[in-house]
């Protein structure tokens, strides 16, 4: 089987059966809807944003960019867009490129022109900019959880349906159960994914925000809060002074090769993996769990 072949297996029924099916495709299927042609040319004003896109925000300056890349070389990669009505479309997937057409100027676009329900549209659009778009990580999870929620999926379903593991699923799933402070941190990349997973079984809400502040104001590297967790035991103020920073000589670094392994056991088991070595080259690795039935989980996993 080619790697097209094999990619469009991976998507599922979903997303490659609407776009690739030929009575989905109103620009060759329909020949008196006025489209003709394999991609058609629209005014950008007939063409409405789409209510199901998960990307909430767009960064200023790489949409500038992007904008300034349009006016010159014009859009390389078509729209997709559902017909409405005479004369009015709205946007499957694509909406980044939409609005730096906009800030160009352009007076009209090229686009793929479908037939699709909402139900249908809604998971077209979120696989598909799962799939193509730079979303951030808080923005992933929403997507991952309206599969689930709207269109009725399980994660072993989403996993099949956009390529990706269960595990990694489950991991950006978790932190939507953030505060909106520290999902904000995430959004806007004052924090990354590692602290932010790390962040997700710290303890309770006041005390994941004051880490969550912490890691900002002193720049925090993920194996300092994981250090300051364990010391801390998830409770209590978080100040300077409450919790130090781990000593090299109790801790020692892990090398990049032990460092990737333990995201990879952490991303395999779903759970957070510490090595830890002694200067005298001992130690041990810890897989956390929460329960005896998340314990049965994690055995489960490792035992595949």
């Amino acid at each position: 089987m080619s790697s097209n072949a094999k990619k469009r297996a991976a998507l599922g029924k979903g997303l490659s059966a609407l776009l690739e099916n030929a009575s989905t495709d109103i620009t060759s299927s329909a020949p008196d809807s006025g489209v003709v042609g394999a991609i058609s040319t629209i005014a950008i004003e007939k063409i409405e944003a789409n209510p199901f896109n998960p990307r909430t925000h767009f960064e200023k300056e790489a949409l500038e960019e992007l904008s300034q890349s349009i006016a010159t070389h014009g859009i390389i990669q078509p729209l997709t867009v559902r017909k409405m009505g005479r004369d009015k479309y709205q946007l499957i997937s694509g909406e980044r490129r939409f609005r730096a057409a906009q800030l160009a100027g352009l007076k009209e676009v090229p686009a793929y022109v479908r037939i699709a329900n909402d139900q249908a549209m809604l998971e077209m659009a979120l696989v598909e900019n799962i799939q193509r778009e730079d979303l951030n990580a808080i923005e992933v999870a929403l997507s991952y959880q309206r599969l689930i929620d709207e269109c009725d999926l399980t994660q072993e379903q989403m996993s099949q349906k956009i390529a990706k593991s269960r595990s990694s699923i489950t991991n950006h799933l978790r932190l939507l159960k953030l505060p909106v402070e520290v999902q904000k941190g995430v959004r806007d990349k004052d924090i990354s994914m590692g602290h932010a997973r790390a962040l997700v079984s710290a303890g309770d809400e006041d005390f994941q925000i004051a880490l969550y502040r912490r890691i900002v104001d002193e720049a925090l590297s993920v194996r300092e809060l994981e250090a300051i967790i364990r010391n801390g035991g998830g409770e209590g103020e978080v100040t300077k002074t409450s919790v130090q920073k781990p000593s090299s000589k109790e801790t020692p670094s892990l090398n990049s090769k032990q460092e990737t392994f333990c995201a990879f056991l952490s991303d395999k088991t779903s759970s957070r993996v510490e090595i830890k070595k002694t200067p005298q080259g001992s130690g041990k690795i810890l897989i956390n769990f929460n329960s005896e039935v998340d314990l049965n989980r994690v055995i489960e996993i490792l035992n595949k």
